[in-house]
C-alpha cells in the first residue's frame, strides 16, 4: 500500500514513517520542508494551504495518514493555529476522497474533549472517559482538533470511505518524556488537564499502522494512550483531589489512566509496548 503521511518531519510523523516502511507500505512523505530523502520511499514539501494544496500530493496513493498541525494553542496566533489545522485537514481529507483514496487516519488528540488546555480548569463529567464524552472546550487547539473530527466524519460520509480519527495524549520518549515526568512528578496539577496520560511515539505509530488495515467502516474515534499515568500518585486520589466533581462510572485502581482504552484494543488489537515505569 502506498501511504501519503503529512507532518512527516515531526515528532509523531518521523516515527510513523520509519513504521510504515518497516510494515512493508510505501511511504510518500510531506511536511512544509520536504524530509530528508532517505527517510521516505517519496518526500514533498510545500504549504498544504497554499496553490493546489494536497491534490497533487494524492496521485497513486491508496492511503493518507493526516498527522500535519499546529500541536497547542500557543504554537502560533490563534487565528493561524484556527485555520492551519481545520483547514488543512478539510483540504487533505476532501482531496483524498474525490482521489478514492478508501482510508485515511486523522490524528486527532485527547485535547478534542477540551479539557487539556482550558483556561477555566474544566474537569471531566465522568470517568473513565469514553470516546462518547461531550466536548467541553474553551481553547483553539482543542476546538480545532473536535473540529477537525467533524471533518473527518464529514469526509467518510461524502466519499464513503473509512476515516479513523485516534485521539492521542502527550507523546513522549527520551528526554522529552523525562522533562515532561520530572514536571509531573513536582507538581501532578502540572498535568491536570491532560489527565495525566501520556503515550510513546512508537506506539502511536503502531497504532497508526493498525488503523490503516483494521476491519472498520465509516467514522470510529478511537482513544489511544498508555494504560498508566505520568503521575506517582494514585489516579483515584488524583481525580479526587483536581476533578472532584468528575463521576467514577468504574473504579480505576493504581495507576491506571482514567480513558477508555476499549474501542483500541478491541478495533486496533493494540497495546502499547513501552513505559517509563520500571
Amino acid at each position: 500500500m502506498k501511504v501519503l503521511v503529512t507532518g512527516a518531519g515531526g515528532l509523531l510523523g518521523r516515527e510513523v514513517v520509519a513504521r510504515l516502511r518497516e510494515s512493508g507500505h510505501m511511504v510518500r512523505a510531506h511536511d512544509r520542508s520536504a524530509p530528508d530523502p532517505a527517510s521516505a520511499d517519496e518526500v514533498a514539501g510545500g504549504d498544504l494551504l497554499d496553490g493546489a494544496g494536497p491534490a497533487e500530493l494524492l496521485d497513486g496513493v491508496d492511503a493518507v495518514v493526516h498527522a500535519a498541525a499546529l500541536p497547542s494553542p500557543n504554537a502560533a496566533p490563534h487565528d493561524v493555529v484556527f485555520t492551519n489545522n481545520v483547514r488543512s485537514t478539510y483540504l487533505v481529507l476532501d482531496a483524498a476522497g474525490r482521489a478514492g483514496v478508501r482510508r485515511a487516519v486523522y490524528v486527532s488528540s485527547l485535547s478534542a474533549l477540551g479539557l487539556a488546555f482550558s483556561a477555566h480548569g474544566t474537569s471531566a463529567q465522568r470517568v473513565p472517559i469514553t470516546e462518547e464524552h461531550p466536548y467541553l472546550g474553551d481553547d483553539v487547539y482543542g476546538l480545532s482538533k473536535y473540529l477537525g473530527e467533524t471533518v473527518a466524519a464529514t469526509a467518510a460520509r461524502r466519499y464513503g470511505m473509512t476515516v479513523v480519527s485516534l485521539r492521542f495524549p502527550f507523546l513522549g520518549a527520551g528526554e522529552r518524556l523525562r522533562d515532561h515526568l520530572a514536571r509531573v512528578h513536582q507538581d501532578p496539577g502540572y498535568d491536570r488537564g491532560s489527565l495525566w496520560g501520556w503515550l510513546d511515539p512508537r506506539d502511536a505509530a503502531r497504532a497508526i499502522d493498525a488503523a490503516l488495515t483494521a476491519p472498520l467502516d465509516g467514522h470510529p474515534v478511537i482513544n489511544v494512550a498508555a494504560p498508566d499515568t505520568t503521575a506517582l500518585e494514585p489516579t483515584a486520589e488524583l481525580l479526587r483531589r483536581y476533578h472532584p466533581t468528575a463521576r467514577f462510572d468504574a473504579p480505576l485502581d493504581g495507576f491506571t489512566v482514567p480513558f477508555d482504552l476499549a474501542r483500541s484494543r478491541s478495533l486496533l488489537a493494540f497495546t502499547p509496548l513501552h513505559t517509563w515505569r520500571t
